[in-house]
């Protein structure tokens, strides 16, 4: 496989409204972003993907684009983009920018015109379709915010299609027209300098509506080719496509070098772990490490040579993961730290979610008034009337709901955690006075320098990147796996959980390379204590 710097990085992903503070209006920006730049040169990263600062008029925190080649103005400006941009690369950390072209904001200047009649040049550039007989939506697809994913408009007596919010109207990739506009928005930002695009819900762009096909539509891969084309193949950029449904076959698709695509996708095969099968991602159920095992290992090994894996616990959708499936009320840090070195040291890139480098975790609400999130308060309303207690629904909403993880980033012990002099936008986590980056900086052995070591060890070891996968057979709780490249074996070992765990392997240990606590000083037989994580250089007997 041709190597490309995006496969020896580790990317950090900031929201923006919620990093950093620098006007005191509550709202990060740009300027909050700048200012941290060095924070994050500290931590070793070499991307950060930046969620959306275009214009917005926020019905779903800016992935409701009403103008792709503008900033929100509570961001900033274009100068402010720009300065980002020099300031970043100043460092070695190039700008992988959010690219929301599945649909845009009702208030996009093309759906204003498309809204004005069926003969206007704009019409075209979305979905509509006329009602059944009965006035009815045209089909039963479903919104992913809840709700048919229809739209009546009254003025022309259609329905347009919106797959997530009915303000997110569904762009037509049919159209070559839209097709090419998105394609030179693209090039606008790549004349800026940045380092790449995350595609959001790129899986979608394909869809056949009225054949009820939203994700993997037949056109989907021919559209990708054509963009890799006329935009990011010139150039070698991250490019990171967000794909739900998608399988190691498909994947490949997306990822395959020969077919001239994307760099990688982003899979969310382990992220359903923690759901009931075939239900939503609000019916809960409990993590099963021998599963996570399986689905991880079948990514690492099945790709092979012709996809390459991004490695991820969180992102803007996610909950904290240390509150997921760590261990936060007894063993914070040390799970945190397992968590960090099983990711870590697979094979792909990983990304780091801001403030998963210090251990940030969910925040409880107790009413649907503290909630911001347009998905979970939809979802609240939807399943009251259907019948489901209140605390019900208010305990999935803590557990899997989206503020979890954009509540301010946690700075210091000052008042709102140093994010802002204002009033934050969204409620700050109460244990902000004992989390938060001046307190991990501090602590040599906080899970902060963990993250710094991971990423060092990516970039002094080719085996962290290029090394063979394999799984070891041990306790169902017990996660470990082997990394080998040339004549060098690591073997990492993680006890996934909060009793003891016995492990045993044939081979001895030649150089510790990074723990959590105590290394073991032989591998024959090793007694792992709750959420014990070791990496050690191993000789095979």
């Amino acid at each position: 496989m041709e190597k490309h710097w995006w496969q020896e990085v580790v990317v950090y992903q900031i929201y923006p409204r919620s990093f950093k503070d620098s006007n005191g209006d509550g709202i990060g920006d740009i300027g909050g972003i700048i200012e941290k730049l060095d924070y994050l040169k500290k931590l070793g990263i070499g991307a950060i993907w930046l969620s959306p600062v275009y214009a917005s008029p926020n019905d779903d925190n800016g992935y409701d684009i009403s103008d792709y080649e503008a900033i929100m103005a509570e961001f900033g400006t274009m100068e402010d983009m720009e300065r980002l941009i020099t300031e970043a690369k100043k460092r070695s950390i190039k700008i992988v920018m959010d690219l929301v072209v599945n649909h845009t904001s009702d208030e996009h200047q093309w759906f204003l015109e498309a809204k004005k009649g069926k003969e206007n040049t704009y019409r075209d550039y979305y979905v509509w379709a006329n009602p059944k007989a009965d006035g009815s939506a045209p089909n039963e697809l479903g919104s992913t915010f809840s709700g048919s994913a229809w739209e009546f408009d009254e003025a022309s007596g259609q329905y347009y299609l919106h797959l997530f919010s009915k303000k997110q109207p569904d762009l037509n990739w049919a159209n070559e027209k839209v097709r090419q506009a998105v394609y030179d928005m693209m090039n606008f930002w790549i004349e800026k300098g940045i380092g790449g695009f995350r595609m959001d819900v790129i899986d979608l762009i394909g869809k056949v509506p009225e054949k009820m096909i939203t994700g993997n539509g037949a056109k989907l891969h021919d559209y990708l080719q054509e963009m890799n084309k006329a935009t990011f193949g010139k150039h070698d950029l991250l490019t990171v496509g967000e794909t739900w449904g998608a399988t190691p076959e498909i994947a490949k698709l997306y990822s395959n070098p020969k077919r001239q695509e994307l760099s990688m996708v982003f899979q969310f095969e382990h992220v359903a772990l923690d759901e009931q099968p075939q239900k939503s991602k609000w019916d809960l159920r409990p993590l099963t490490v021998a599963q996570l095992k399986e689905v991880f290992a079948k990514w690492q090994t099945e790709l092979g040579d012709e996809g390459w894996n991004s490695l991820f616990w969180n992102n803007h959708d996610l909950p904290r993961i240390i509150s997921r499936w760590g261990d936060e009320k007894n063993y914070r840090v040390k799970s945190g730290k397992l968590l960090a070195i099983l990711l870590h040291l697979l094979k792909g890139t990983p990304y780091i979610y801001q403030g998963e480098e210090i251990g940030m975790t969910n925040h409880l609400v107790s009413a649907i008034e503290e909630v911001d999130d347009i998905e979970s308060i939809n979802m609240y309303h939807e399943r009251l009337a259907q019948g489901y207690k209140p605390a019900e629904i208010i305990n999935a909403i803590n557990v899997k709901g989206r503020d979890n993880a954009r509540t301010p980033m946690q700075w210091d012990d000052s008042q709102h955690a140093g994010f802002t002099t204002g009033t934050p936008w969204l409620a700050v986590n109460e244990n902000y006075p004992k989390i938060n980056v001046t307190q991990a900086l501090a602590d040599k052995d906080s899970l902060f320098y963990t993250y710094q070591k991971l990423i060092q060890l990516r970039k002094d070891n080719p085996l962290v990147v290029w090394g063979d996968f394999h799984l070891l057979k041990t306790a169902p709780e017990v996660f470990a796996y082997t990394r080998s490249f040339k004549e060098k074996t690591w073997l990492v070992v993680t006890n996934f959980a909060s009793e003891a765990n016995e492990f045993h392997y044939d081979g001895t240990i030649k150089e510790l390379i990074l723990s959590n606590g105590p290394t073991p000083s032989q591998l024959e037989k090793v007694v792992l204590m709750p959420w014990d994580a070791f990496v050690v250089e191993v000789v095979k007997s």
